[in-house]
């Protein structure tokens, strides 16, 4: 129960930020920050939060190491996206996950940004994706930056990062060297977090933990694909739908069917109808 305990925080913290607005309510990405901890917080075995939060509305999402300050802080109001990355160090585990979420109203090119990245995350994420046991990480990076270079456009960040029980080791990118530390073996989790990030805009960037699991032995050795752990809706209201396959469209139906499974018998009222609401399949 303990891992959908953590997942329910994040229903009841988004649960509290869609309703807020119906209250006319002044919030500000340190809001963000406050709320979310105080979510994850009241869940059983929290310790700490794993990073400082990064809550970043419109352009301050185009920084990816972007972090609010009492100095230097935006509003949440008008129209655009939010993104938001935080995680939690709990007896059970570490977690780490980013959303970006719509504010007001949002336009085509939000869209499009938007369900480009999430076609790289779910390039690496398929199930039906295998890759050799020991294969070097970086040589996996291209797979998620592929839909976003068929744009035009890239990121400067890595595609992931090693999570384990309160230490971050194991880098996914092409910039980090294929060297043998760098292997993916059995039971290995790892995020998936590509990006786009258009400066003075806005940035987006959507993030999963994954579990290197067995997948198969074949007269070519040992193969792996992907489990993913983070159970958390990815909203729909930023899609442009006609941008996605149809095998990309049963995917993501297939992982809010999951969501809504696992998550839902441990949230209740307003946290379970945002649920109900974001897991809706397309």
């Amino acid at each position: 129960m303990r891992r959908w305990s953590r997942t329910a925080a994040l229903a009841e913290f988004f649960a509290w930020f869609e309703a807020v607005f119906t209250r006319v309510e002044r919030i500000t990405e340190l809001t963000i920050d406050e709320k979310l901890t105080a979510a994850r917080a009241r869940r059983p075995g929290f310790v700490t939060l794993s990073f400082g939060t990064i809550a970043g509305f419109n352009a301050n999402g185009a920084m990816p190491h972007y972090r609010a300050t009492e100095a230097l802080h935006s509003v949440i109001e008008s129209n655009g996206l939010l993104l938001i990355e935080s995680g939690g160090q709990y007896l059970s585990g570490t977690t780490d996950i980013t959303r970006v979420v719509p504010v007001g109203k949002i336009t085509a090119k939000h869209k499009r940004d938007f369900t480009v990245v999430l076609k790289g995350t779910m390039a690496l994420s398929r199930a039906c994706f295998r890759f050799p046991r020991g294969i070097r990480s970086p040589m996996l990076d291209a797979i998620a930056r592929a839909p976003i270079w068929d744009t035009g456009a890239d990121y400067d960040h890595g595609t992931g990062h090693g999570v384990g029980y309160f230490l971050n080791v194991h880098v996914i990118s092409h910039y980090a060297p294929a060297e043998p530390w760098t292997a993916m073996e059995e039971g290995m989790i790892t995020s998936i977090e590509p990006g786009i990030y258009r400066p003075g805009k806005w940035g987006i960037r959507i993030e999963n933990l994954v579990m290197n699991q067995a997948a198969g032995k074949t007269e070519f050795g040992d193969f792996l694909s992907f489990e993913t752990l983070t159970l958390c809706p990815i909203d729909t209201r930023c899609i442009d739908v006609a941008l996605l396959r149809e095998d990309e469209r049963a995917w993501l139906n297939a992982y809010h069917e999951t969501v809504w499974q696992r998550v839902s018998p441990h949230v209740e009222g307003e946290a379970k109808a945002w649920l109900e609401a974001r897991t809706k399949g397309l």
